[in-house]
């Protein structure tokens, strides 16, 4: 008879030594292990942090990265297989080539779970045949600030509505059978209530820099972060979510990565969530104490899988002699390693442990882009329309400005091919301005990203196209979301020559328009639509309606994002104006 996968983890647990068990509880990022440490260690698993990509950047070179990782930790005594794990947040838009599909703002403003699970397939396939079998997604954060420099990773501010999303995305990533080889382990997070963090709590200081409201502090009250923020792990946990990463943020003080009671207590004994709890990049190195402490305080706690980028042999060291000093129970560490183990065996990685390589021709291929163009057709949200929408097509001249209506970086923004994004032509896929030029030909449109078109003469209709520079976790804290002045005479000066203004907003949350807004006759917000510029053009000329639906509110002026309950959003979340 065949071995339950339970028996099948007791077996493994009884012939792991205490090394091989804080191996199993070793997460790695690829640049800083050493050639043999993956088997001298036995790991639990590496990842590619953002632009953790082999060079070249290429799928190929993905799946030979990745089995050369796996083949060592197979020639181990057990046989363990790694879980190589990726922050494919929006496709697998670290890999060249691969489909960047719209940010999970654009998800949420499309607001359709069956969406959301296909994009998630197709993402997972594509995964799948770069060996890549864990993906650090879909966030399920609330946000109640849109400063905050995560706001585009969320699905929206309704929980309902990131609960709705949250499901599906886990269910597309995971399949019918998790088991499969063309499933990847998903991963909510970041637990619990990061959205909440109170505006100047953050204490990080990264590259020069300090975050304001990232990884801060949440001191809401205790009903509020059940009601609102638990919500979607809850019905994630539903949809067989194994394995869960925490939060670099605190509640009340106290750093989720040494919060047992919500770890232990309620993650793993309320809700019964029987997988694994993974931790943040390096994200035990903010609890108090010295590196030791650090380590017995997060252990206890309830995570199982430590994310140590860059010295996993400290850490491998330092939780060996914190169980053997009886700091940290060897009970702890078996339950920790059997969840691990249970994953592993669950997604079927001891059967199917290295990449798919028949599955190669899939990252990036037509059907998948055509899926990317559908979700940034089905995520515009129309804001404003005096008539302008939808454009014609027999129009003689359009004149596009605005260096974001020409910039793919700008288009796919943070956590592609780079941690904090980049702009230029950093994937293959279409512009705006692209779209638009197929629609009419390059004959009948005039681009300048700065909105100088003298000597072109008047025309019918203006586009222009305003977008934030790409950016990722607390680099994209802004205290202010305005347009610039810059941004706000681009927009005057081509008004001044056309009959009808389009405003086109790129970015991954409102921004207060001002000026901007009145000057325009038709207003859309497009997020972040990733590789597939041409499906905003499907929308302005007509070929699509608009569908989207706002995920967040939208604010009026800079005195709502400090103070929301002064004054009414300009329009409310669930808004968005239809064609006719």
């Amino acid at each position: 008879m065949k071995a339950t996968v339970e028996e099948r983890v007791e077996a493994l647990l009884s012939a792991m030594t205490l090394a091989e068990k804080v191996g199993q509880m070793t997460l790695a990022e690829k640049n800083s292990i050493r050639p043999g440490d993956t088997a001298r260690f036995a790991l639990g698993g590496v990842l590619s942090g953002g632009g953790g990509y082999p060079i070249p950047n290429t799928p190929r070179s993905w799946a030979d990265m990745v089995a050369g990782f796996q083949d060592e930790a197979l020639a181990t005594r057990l046989r363990i297989p790694i879980l190589y794990g990726v922050d494919a947040v929006h496709g697998h838009a670290a890999v060249e080539g691969a489909t960047v599909f719209p940010h999970n703002c654009g998800l949420g403003a499309a607001g359709d779970p069956d969406l959301a699970y296909r994009i998630a397939r197709a993402t997972a396939v594509e995964m799948a045949a770069t060996g890549t079998s864990w993906n650090y997604a879909p966030t399920v954060a609330v946000p109640h600030d849109l400063r905050w420099g995560r706001t585009y990773e969320c699905f929206g501010a309704d929980p309902d509505l990131v609960s709705r999303l949250g499901v599906a995305y886990v269910r597309g990533l995971q399949g019918a059978d998790l088991a499969s080889p063309t499933s990847v382990l998903a991963t909510p997070k970041h637990f619990v209530g990061d959205g909440a963090a109170r505006w100047g709590t953050s204490t990080t200081v990264m590259q020069g820099r300090r975050f304001l409201i990232d990884q801060g502090d949440a001191d809401l009250d205790e009903a509020a972060l059940r009601s609102i923020h638990l919500r979607p792990y809850r019905a994630a946990i539903g949809s067989g979510a194994r394995c869960i990463m925490v939060s670099f943020s605190s509640w009340h003080g106290v750093k989720m990565h040494a919060h047992r009671r919500l770890l232990t207590d309620v993650l793993k004994g309320e809700l019964g969530f029987r997988g694994f709890l993974v931790s943040d990049w390096g994200g035990i190195d903010q609890l108090p104490g010295d590196y030791h402490a650090q380590v017995v305080a997060s252990l206890n706690a309830g995570l199982d899988m430590i994310m140590v980028p860059y010295d996993y042999r400290r850490f491998v060291e330092t939780a060996l002699q914190a169980v053997q000093a009886g700091d940290v129970p060897l009970a702890r560490v078996d339950d920790a390693v059997r969840r691990i183990l249970n994953a592993k065996l669950a997604r079927g990685l001891f059967e199917h442990p290295l990449p798919q390589r028949d599955l190669l021709a899939e990252v990036g291929c037509q059907e998948h882009r055509a899926l990317a163009r559908e979700a940034v057709r089905r995520s515009l949200c129309l804001l404003k329309n005096a008539g302008a929408l939808p454009l014609p097509k027999d129009v003689p001249l359009v004149l596009v400005a605005g260096e974001a209506a020409d910039d793919l970086g700008i288009q796919c923004g943070g956590w592609t091919i780079e941690w904090q994004g980049k702009k230029g032509p950093i994937v293959p896929g279409t512009t705006i301005r692209a779209g638009i030029e197929n629609v009419l030909g390059p004959a009948r449109v005039a681009f300048d990203p700065n909105g100088r078109f003298a000597g072109v003469g008047r025309a019918p209709v203006g586009i222009v196209v305003l977008g934030e520079e790409p950016y990722a976790e607390g680099f994209g804290d802004k205290p202010d979301l305005v347009l610039t002045e810059e941004e706000i005479s681009l927009v005057r000066s081509v008004r001044a020559v056309v009959d009808r203004l389009v405003l086109v907003v790129v970015s991954g949350r409102p921004y207060v328009l001002g000026e901007a807004y009145d000057l325009a006759d038709a207003v859309v917000a497009a997020w972040l639509p990733g590789s597939e510029g041409a499906g905003v053009a499907d929308v302005l000329f007509g070929d699509a309606p608009f569908e989207g639906r706002l995920p967040f509110p939208w604010p009026r002026s800079s005195a709502y994002l400090t103070r929301p309950e002064a004054e009414p959003p300009l329009f409310p979340p669930g808004f968005g104006l239809v064609r006719g």
